[in-house]
């Protein structure tokens, strides 16, 4: 099973994995833009002095029982990634090349670290959006932790404070409350342990689970993928891991409710902020105009409303354009046309004059951003700059 971590900007991801390494009593470090699906796996060379074929182990493989660390994992090839899928899955590796075929041990926890696409996380979009993973892959992971590099004053002195004192004094500077041989002996002896699964937890794992796959079935969902057996398993693994921390030879309903609230902090998608409606215009200002500007002017909605009143316009126009390819019409929607649609359909929810000229405000701004901003809808040429021709991007998938 593994963990994953992925980051915004700099945030020392590869700092978690040398650690790991360091105090780690099995473990091997790799990169993953310089590993190959044989680096990883396992490679069947012909020996110099016997002439014989014989198996050289890679990363996974000298990693049993052990951790194994990939740094970079985004810039591997996929084919590549494709390789370590069965060492995750059945926690072994197969190989039949060069007349050798054996099924070897991988018993091992894969930590790996990643960038997002364009190295910032987009908070709006959702785990697997802002990663180059198949989903695959990404079932097999059990946890997930996204760091993000947020701007503080104080958070930023303290971290740049910590640096210089480490390149003036180097080790003298860090305070550790343990050892690396204390917790190498710890790991060692917690990993004697095999705990055994209690009724009452068996059956508070199965209610989770339930919970989980109930959660997964509602259309507002925010997980980030699809709740599978996968997801089951992993709440067994981190269960029993949880037991082992604390040196226990039983699984108790304690050990499995941090086991869940782990698993559900990592499929639950990073909260998003509210949609600033103005941003696009605020940045088209010149500085003086942007001045002159309060940030409380700025007309916001929730993420989850934006999605909402997009998804319904999106829609609209999908079926207006499959009409209009039946009956070789036009296939294009004019704004004004989306606008007057849209409040139509709502108009048993506004109250009066005045939210429906803010509806009216709202939805003229979510078509706005639509185009200028998410590059959702394309604008024809050759109609009026006020009211244009608004078609979908062909390319697009709605959530």
């Amino acid at each position: 099973y593994g963990k994953q971590w992925y980051q915004r900007r700099v945030r020392a991801k590869s700092q978690f994995l040398k650690q790991v390494a360091d105090f780690s009593p099995r473990c091997v470090y790799t990169s993953g833009k310089a590993s190959s699906a044989a680096g990883l796996t396992a490679a069947v060379v012909k020996d110099e002095e016997s002439g014989e074929f014989v198996i050289e182990a890679g990363a996974l493989l000298l990693a049993d029982n052990g951790v194994c660390c990939i740094d970079e994992f985004d810039k591997m090839d996929v084919r590549d990634q494709v390789a370590i899928h069965e060492a995750m899955e059945q926690q072994t590796i197969s190989i039949t090349k060069a007349g050798v075929k054996a099924v070897l041990n991988a018993r091992t926890s894969i930590l790996a670290a990643a960038n997002p696409i364009g190295g910032r996380y987009d908070r709006s979009k959702s785990l697997q959006q802002n990663i180059q993973l198949s989903a695959p892959i990404m079932s097999r992971f059990d946890l997930f932790f996204v760091l993000v590099d947020e701007r503080n004053e104080v958070t930023d002195y303290a971290i740049a404070r910590r640096i210089v004192d480490l390149h003036s004094r180097q080790e003298e500077s860090v305070e550790r409350e343990y050892t690396l041989e204390e917790i190498r002996r710890y790991i060692a002896f917690a990993k004697k342990f095999k705990p055994k699964i209690t009724r009452e937890s068996q059956e508070y794992m199965v209610e989770e689970y339930k919970k989980l796959r109930q959660r997964d079935a509602n259309a507002m969902s925010k997980a980030s993928w699809r709740i599978t057996v996968r997801q089951l398993e992993s709440l067994i693994r981190l269960s029993e891991a949880m037991a082992k921390m604390v040196c226990d030879e039983k699984v108790t309903v304690a050990h499995v409710k941090e086991a869940f609230r782990l698993l559900s902090k990592s499929i639950i998608r990073v909260e998003t902020p509210d949609i600033n409606l103005d941003e696009d215009q605020n940045t088209t200002q010149d500085a003086d105009a942007d001045m002159e500007t309060e940030e409380g002017e700025n007309l916001r909605i929730t993420f989850e409303e934006y999605k909402k009143v997009s998804n319904m316009l999106i829609l609209h126009m999908r079926e207006f354009e499959e009409k209009s390819r039946e009956g070789a019409g036009e296939g294009a929607l004019k704004k004004q046309e989306l606008v007057d649609w849209y409040l139509q359909h709502i108009e048993d929810d506004i109250g009066g004059e005045q939210e429906m000229i803010a509806k009216k405000l709202v939805t003229e701004k979510v078509l706005e951003r639509l185009v200028k901003v998410d590059n959702v809808l394309l604008e024809i040429d050759g109609g009026d700059e006020e009211d244009p021709w608004l078609v979908v991007h062909p390319n697009y998938i709605i959530e």
